[in-house]
């Protein structure tokens, strides 16, 4: 299958329904494709505020997930962390549950609490052994030109 906007958005509804089904959305969640990255998997923010209700959520997949050699669980696993956020109000207009989004391993702690866990440790396995090598095969760094100052140097003798 290809891995389009209506896919995302069904992945997303699979990750809500299988693992936060008890976690109200008080809002539109919109989950879309960002831009290509070599560190940030996804991220999670407020959008714009229609009259009389709360902000939009939306939810950003780094667009390289797009590629299916990334495999499912990689993307699954990245959702659902972000869905963690918008369960301890981050980006959201649930409660906010923590000072820091990630302190002292919350998200990690809800993953497990909700049967993520193995998922999620199947993503940083998976993200140690391939991503690197990923990266420089379909996501090479730049080469940056940079200019030179050349210092003249005027020695007496």
């Amino acid at each position: 299958m290809r891995r389009d906007d209506k896919w995302l958005f069904q992945k997303l509804d699979e990750v809500w329904d299988e693992y936060f089904s008890d976690v109200p959305q008080e809002n539109d969640v919109q989950i879309v494709w960002g831009r290509k990255a070599r560190q940030r998997l996804g991220s999670i923010k407020h959008g714009e505020k229609r009259a009389n209700e709360h902000p939009e959520t939306i939810i950003t997949i780094n667009s390289l997930f797009k590629d299916t050699d990334i495999p499912d669980f990689v993307v699954t696993a990245t959702i659902a962390h972000e869905l963690a956020h918008y369960a301890h109000g981050f980006a959201s207009p649930l409660a906010q549950k923590y000072a820091k989004p990630h302190e002292g391993g919350v998200v990690h702690k809800e993953l497990a609490h909700r049967g993520v866990d193995k998922l999620e440790k199947m993503q940083k396995k998976w993200m140690k052994e391939h991503w690197r090598e990923y990266l420089e095969n379909n996501f090479p760094r730049k080469s940056t030109m940079r200019k030179v100052k050349r210092k003249f140097v005027i020695k007496w003798i």
